[in-house]
């Protein structure tokens, strides 16, 4: 019996309000019962010589004749009284129970259909109120709706990325399995050629498999970052090391642009220094300034621009490339988004470069934004960096 009622919020609530009741109808009861006889002795001292010249008694006995018939009187009073308010009670008590017990009932039947994998079940928000105005339930009711709907988008994300990861595994494997039955069949010849087609989508696997574990890597935070003061002209010093050559090779200029300020440095004429694990930040730039590469057509320019803020700097890297819609901003950051699904990358990217950029920022303590004025008109990518406390 214990146990039926514990597992059932609406009974503890029904038993609690008739708790209240009997014990209320009890002390009401035992008050009665002590004042009663104070009050009626008071009221009857002033009556009790003409009482008993009129009924031919002794005052001693009418008083306790009067006094027993008006307890008797009184008590039947009470008891009826109390009997109709215990059952009016009792149903205000079922009624309110049932109210108050309904919004956790619906909110257990909802997460047992979301623990079931329905994860689009919400239950109903009592009134139009904004969360400020709602009352307990109504706060937990909204909390619970906002939690399911981060399980579904979650669950959503999943199967994107499932789907996601098939298709970008599914191209060079088969491209690898194409060339491989050309091989088997004769139709292609086993020469130089056709083995590195083979190779650069052996490769481009691997590429993918070592980024899907990077982000895992990163977004569990299971990485430390060995973060140490670093120059801003370091920073660019291995990014133009690597990647100088290709911006030559396709015709595109490369101009970084210092102000006067940190040319000269804030305090001895060195250049400012950022705390950060060069390697990552290394990582960042390089995804940044190669996609930027990247959509830039020939002739054109990628600029990259470091302005210092009272604890941080700030790094643009802009280009004149593609551009990017407004409805697509919000969402460039996520693993495998492409602006354009139709058109192939041709760098062969994984899709997931800017996620680990931006996961990456974000451990450092940055932040990262992208914006674009429209479709052509090229887009500029910001992240923030922590400065040095030297430099602060």
């Amino acid at each position: 019996m214990i146990t039926y009622i514990r597992r059932r919020l609406g009974l503890k609530l029904f038993l609690s309000y008739l708790i209240v009741i009997l014990v209320g109808s009890l002390v009401l009861s035992s008050a009665a019962e002590l004042a009663v006889p104070g009050a009626f002795n008071r009221h009857l001292a002033a009556m009790d010589d003409m009482m008993a010249s009129m009924m031919g008694g002794t005052s001693m006995e009418m008083d306790m004749d009067l006094y027993a018939n008006f307890q008797a009187a009184f008590r039947e009073a009470l008891g009826l009284s109390a009997l109709a308010a215990l059952l009016v009670a009792l149903v205000v008590s079922l009624l309110v129970s049932r109210q108050v017990v309904a919004p956790v009932q619906a909110m257990r039947r909802a997460s047992g259909r979301i623990a079931e994998g329905h994860y689009s079940e919400r239950v109903q928000v009592p009134g139009d109120l904004a969360r400020a105005e709602q009352d307990e339930l109504g706060q937990l009711a909204l909390s619970f709706n906002r939690m399911a709907e981060r399980l579904e988008q979650t669950e959503n994300m999943r199967r994107q990325l499932i789907a996601d990861v098939a298709h970008e595994l599914r191209t060079p494997l088969a491209a690898i399995k194409g060339t491989m039955e050309g091989l088997v069949d004769g139709m292609l010849p086993a020469d130089l050629e056709t083995f590195q087609q083979v190779y650069q989508e052996a490769d481009r696997l691997g590429r993918l498999v070592n980024d899907l574990q990077e982000l895992s890597r990163v977004e569990a935070g299971a990485y430390r970052l060995d973060r140490q003061p670093v120059s801003v002209g370091r920073l660019f010093e291995s990014l133009l090391a690597r990647l100088g050559r290709q911006f030559e090779e396709k015709g595109v200029s490369l101009e970084i642009h210092l102000p006067s300020g940190l040319e000269k440095g804030t305090s001895g004429g060195g250049q400012p220094a950022a705390l950060v694990d060069e390697d990552r930040i290394g990582q960042v730039l390089l995804n940044l300034v190669g996609n930027a590469l990247q959509f830039t057509p020939p002739g054109g320019r990628v600029a990259i621009n470091i302005l210092q803020r009272e604890h941080e700097l700030q790094i643009a890297v802009a280009d004149a490339g593609i551009g990017i819609p407004p409805e697509h901003l919000p969402h460039i950051f996520d693993r495998f988004y492409r602006v354009d699904r139709s058109r192939a990358r041709p760098g062969g990217g994984s899709g997931i470069g800017l996620t680990i950029s931006r996961h990456l920022v974000e451990a450092h303590g940055g932040r990262m934004w992208a914006e674009s004025p429209g479709t052509g008109q090229g887009s500029t990518f910001y992240f923030t960096l922590p400065l040095a406390a030297e430099n602060r």
